[in-house]
């Protein structure tokens, strides 16, 4: 997990990466005597490296003998290093079973993280650039405030979870001076001239109207040998998706091989000629929380999320804010399936006969339920089933029940509804910042692409 929320007032350049190039993700491993010889043919796509269309492997590759510690440029990461910070992400993901394969594949992942953080930390002192323990224990203490827990308190947790203290402040100084390197070395070196922004407004204007999404990736490399492969492990990955036990942020992480695994694989908000052709007419035929793949597009496979829709500087009624009262019952521990729907019954019949926000907490008193007031969320921000139903409430009518037997039984209540304003163009400034704050970040994915080349890494 990244800590970008709680130290978000020294770390503005961990935006939106750009989609590395592609890269292998499966070798076949040679299991017995070696084939017979034939001549060597080149592969057209491999970049001028000319590997043999019909290679073989002199040998195998056991995966124990690359067991996940590494030196880096003489600086040691150790078992105990890999173990704390994959409980750490586990426990702050709210991640508790795993199977042994994705166990494996998220502990390799750990390391190629701590390996990033290293080279990060190590380019930023050679820069002069340093972060003290004064401000590493000030994000501590905002990182521990947003979980509700004094530094104390979250020293504990991080314990009981098998993680440490350690970890955490080590992760807190490795964005604190890769965002400070990226201020001082890149930042300056990026302008974005007054034309270019008048430009951008005009393709604004332009395509106002048109509709924009919102959309998370996974993205995985394949070439001609490996697609079957690779599009099976697409497939595996969206049955899990689906199956709801992990959120498509917590696949985009461990699987993804574009840059934006680093963001959860979130591209942000694109139009369809934005993207490859191949993704166009996918998402024209997309729902909101619909996913999509795996789409073939060059390189390999792509998975998409739709998290969102919207037209381009155009008033959307999802934009509306609304005033809301929330009523919730929760279940006693233990409770079955065919109890929680009774009780979820009788919560539907209450909720839909009141009239009006006045008559919210008499209902509450009646069905012994707990009310939570809110002026100030949007539709957007409800999940995807609540929008649509909000979208069609009158005000001081009730949605439908909904909640589980672990949680118990909610419904909203709606009390106003402001609509939105019609879209604005953004400012000039605004433009500049955007443009700047992408070009930061491919100059930053650059740089990192460098330190892992020139970096010399030992395997223990």
């Amino acid at each position: 997990m990244r800590i970008t929320d709680t130290v978000k007032h020294d770390i503005r350049t961990k935006g939106r990466g750009i989609r590395a190039g592609a890269t292998l993700m499966l070798v076949a491993l040679a299991t017995g005597a070696l084939a017979q010889t034939v001549p060597d043919q080149a592969v057209p796509d491999t970049g001028g490296l000319n590997i043999p269309s019909n290679l073989q492997l002199f040998g195998k590759l056991d995966p124990n003998v690359r067991k996940p510690t590494a030196i880096v440029n003489d600086t040691v990461l150790t078992q105990t290093d890999i173990d704390q910070r994959m409980a750490l992400a586990m426990a702050l993901n709210n991640v508790t079973n795993l199977s042994a394969e994705d166990r494996d594949r998220l502990r390799m992942q750990i390391l190629r993280q701590l390996i990033d953080e290293t080279l990060q930390i190590q380019e930023a002192k050679t820069a002069e650039v340093t972060v003290t323990a004064d401000e590493i224990n000030q994000a501590y203490a905002r990182f521990s405030k947003q979980f509700g827990k004094t530094p104390a308190e979250m020293n504990t947790f991080l314990r009981q979870v098998g993680s440490s203290e350690k970890s955490m402040r080590r992760q807190i100084e490795g964005e604190l001076a890769w965002s400070r390197y990226l201020r001082k070395r890149v930042e300056p070196f990026v302008n974005v001239g007054d034309e270019e922004v008048n430009a951008i407004r005009a393709r604004l204007e332009a395509a106002k109207g048109t509709e924009e999404y919102n959309l998370k990736e996974i993205f995985l490399s394949a070439n001609e040998a490996t697609g079957q492969q690779v599009f099976n492990n697409a497939r595996q990955i969206i049955g899990e998706i689906q199956k709801g036990q992990q959120p498509f942020e917590y696949f985009a992480r461990s699987f993804s091989e574009a840059s934006t695994r680093a963001v959860n694989g979130d591209l942000g908000w694109v139009r369809a000629a934005q993207l490859p052709p191949e993704l166009q007419a996918a998402v024209g035929q997309m729902q909101v929380g619909q996913v999509a793949g795996p789409i073939q597009i060059p390189g390999g496979f792509s998975i998409l999320y739709l998290t969102d829709k919207r037209q381009v500087l155009t008033a959307d009624p999802r934009d509306s804010r609304l005033s809301l009262k929330q009523l919730t019952v929760k279940f006693p521990a233990g409770t079955t399936q065919a109890q929680a729907s009774a009780r979820a019954a009788e919560f539907a019949k209450a909720t839909q006969a009141i009239r009006g926000c006045g008559d919210v907490q008499r209902v509450a008193t009646a069905l012994k339920a707990e009310v939570v007031d809110n002026d100030q969320v949007t539709i957007r921000q409800l999940p995807a089933p609540l929008q649509e139903i909000l979208l069609k409430l009158q005000v001081g009518e009730a949605t439908p029940p909904f909640g589980s037997p672990e949680q118990g039984v909610r419904s909203l209540v709606l009390c106003g509804r402001e609509e939105p304003r019609s879209g604005n163009l953004p400012t000039n400034d605004q433009i500049q910042n955007q443009v700047e704050q992408q070009r930061v970040n491919l100059r930053a994915n650059q740089k990192m692409r460098d330190l892992r080349r020139d970096a010399v890494i030992e395997y223990r």
